[in-house]
């Protein structure tokens, strides 16, 4: 039964320790109980208020070691881009064809990538895409003229991170069967990724809380402190 398990690795987990991020991959990967090649997830609580523009926490970051898996890419733009697209190694590409496909229902992707001049057709799906955060945006490079780079970036592992409204980020850093140090320097990017991209106008601290877990592992709290250094 997944309760005892989770309570019997919980239980390995000092309650109120502040884990170094090496001790503490250590100690998820020493703890992971599931069937199945578990993802490894960074949250972090931050000391922002989400509400104000100027308070949003957001960018895009390609992970050294990438996520475990390749991300099926669908690319909509028009002429010579959706050669490109194909050539670069999208798993769909089309233009307003494509954008009627996933209006009935077609969503066999996790990432869209678009050209600018296809942003009006591809507004037009932003009930549908937006909820899943996967709306082309110019911000994380998803809407562009280089197709290709953005294919090869978005297939090597690169991921977004973005300040949710009660002011926490959560992002996948890799799988539990990576080795420790693959997941320690994914991590650790991430991390300083997000100290880095530190608004200007937050007012006291800024990173609050660490703590890195895998899908059904309990959480270990990192050193913010540390890790954010």
């Amino acid at each position: 039964m997944a309760g005892k398990k989770y309570k019997a690795a919980l239980a390995q987990v000092e309650a109120g320790k502040l884990y170094s991020l090496t001790e503490a991959v250590s100690l998820i990967k020493k703890i992971a109980y599931a069937k199945f090649d578990e993802t490894v997830e960074v949250t972090m609580v931050l000391g922002v208020d989400p509400r104000k523009a100027d308070q949003l926490v957001r960018g895009t970051l390609v992970l050294p070691h990438g996520l475990g898996k390749s991300k099926r890419v669908a690319v909509i733009a028009s002429g010579d881009k959706q050669r490109e697209a194909r050539e670069a190694g999208a798993d769909e590409v089309g233009g307003e064809d494509l954008v009627e496909k996933i209006k009935g229902g077609y969503l066999d992707f996790d990432a869209v990538i678009a050209t600018p001049d296809m942003m009006k057709v591809v507004g037009t799906l932003g009930k549908i895409l937006g909820p899943r955060g996967l709306m082309p945006n110019p911000k994380t490079g998803t809407v562009t003229q280089d197709v290709v780079k953005a294919i090869q970036e978005t297939k090597a592992g690169k991921v977004e991170f973005r300040v949710d409204k009660t002011g926490v980020i959560h992002v996948p850093v890799g799988k539990i069967s990576f080795t420790p140090d693959k997941i320690t320097e994914n991590a650790k990017m991430l991390i300083d990724a997000v100290v880095k991209a530190k608004p200007s106008t937050a007012k006291g601290k800024y990173v609050k809380k660490v703590n890195i877990a895998t899908t059904m592992g309990p959480g270990v709290l990192l050193d913010a402190g540390a890790a954010a250094a």
